[in-house]
């Protein structure tokens, strides 16, 4: 399974991302997930099967579900600022069904 975050300059999602890569290590889960700024995305989403995006743009979500044809979301806010990887990876797997 493949994710793309996106926040608005990468630094916060990073600590995310590394949080979500040790909880699929630990439950055995195949993933690969990295962060992105919202100016990077477009060049890059194409290979990847969701992209969550930071509470802070959700702003945001609409005019990037318009330009990709992966499922798109906004993660929760108090998943995000806790790193709640668990709660974030059920997310994912719920926009995958």
């Amino acid at each position: 399974m493949k994710v793309m975050l996106v926040c608005a300059g990468g630094a916060s999602t990073s600590i995310l991302m590394k949080k979500m890569e040790k909880w699929a290590a630990d439950n055995g889960v195949d993933l690969e997930v990295k962060a992105y700024g919202v100016s990077a995305y477009e060049e890059a989403w194409k290979g990847y099967d969701v992209i969550l995006t930071g509470p802070q743009i959700a702003y945001k979500v609409k005019e990037i579900t318009s330009k990709v044809s992966i499922p798109v979301a906004q993660m929760a806010p108090m998943d995000y600022a806790l790193g709640n990887a668990e709660n974030i990876m059920k997310q994912v797997q719920s926009l995958l069904k």
